[in-house]
This record gives C-alpha cells, sequence and structure tokens, in this order.
C-alpha cells in the first residue's frame, strides 16, 4: 500500500484486478509463497521481515463453477522496508500493475472486493 492506495494487478488475458499473488507450491508455506510470488509478479524482492499477516478472506472464486471457494491468505508490506524504495512493475504473468482504492471494487473478483473492504474498516486504504 502507498498513499492510501493498494496495489493490485491485472492478469494476462483477464477483465478485472487482481492482488498479487497465488498458490503456494505444496512444500511451501504461505510466508514463502507471498515472497515467491511477489518476486515473480510485480517484482519485488522482500524478505520475511517485510511482510505482515492481515488476514483470510474466504470467498466465491471468480470464473469457476458455482460454489466454487477461494481462501486467500492476505499479507501486508511493511512500511520503512525494501518495498518502499522499489516500484513493483508487471511481469511475464501480469498485464499491468495498478494501485487502487475502494473505488475501484467493482473491477475486482468477490475476494477483491472484500480486500478492498478491510483495508478501508482498517483504515489502510480510501
Amino acid at each position: 500500500m502507498r498513499d492510501r492506495r493498494v496495489l493490485m494487478v491485472r492478469a494476462r488475458g483477464r477483465d478485472v484486478l487482481y492482488l498479487p499473488g497465488g498458490k503456494a507450491e505444496p512444500d511451501e508455506t504461505d510466508l514463502r509463497a507471498v515472497l515467491r510470488e511477489a518476486r515473480e509478479e510485480i517484482a519485488l524482492r522482500l524478505g520475511p521481515e517485510d511482510v505482515e499477516l492481515f488476514g483470510t478472506v474466504l470467498e466465491p472464486a471468480h470464473g469457476q463453477a458455482p460454489g466454487t471457494m477461494v481462501a486467500m491468505t492476505l499479507f501486508t508490506v511493511r512500511p520503512g522496508g525494501t518495498a518502499d524504495s522499489a516500484s513493483p512493475v508487471a511481469s511475464s504473468e501480469v498485464d499491468a500493475v495498478e494501485w487502487v482504492t475502494s473505488a475501484d471494487a467493482d473491477r475486482c473478483p468477490p475476494a477483491g472486493v472484500e480486500t478492498l473492504r478491510r483495508l478501508v474498516a482498517a483504515g489502510l486504504v480510501d
């Protein structure tokens, strides 16, 4: 998050905004997965000291069969760390990065909408 906005990405061939991330590999913790995904999707090299657990959302999965749910573990990047001096950029996996507010919720799948709601409630995003 920067300037009361949160970073989201537009994945290749998708019409909605997602939080950077993905599934943990079989041998990965959620923490290791978020560090790897940040590097792969937005070219940020983060260490465990740079991130903090924010919570988990459970929402209907966008573009999947009715009843399919996605459980998403959320992390925030701590201010003053590595990411403050870095500029996230789109990788080969994403078309674009965008800094968004709750006004962009209509461009997000259910898990993104719920994440924005929680960030607003925590006073972190407008």
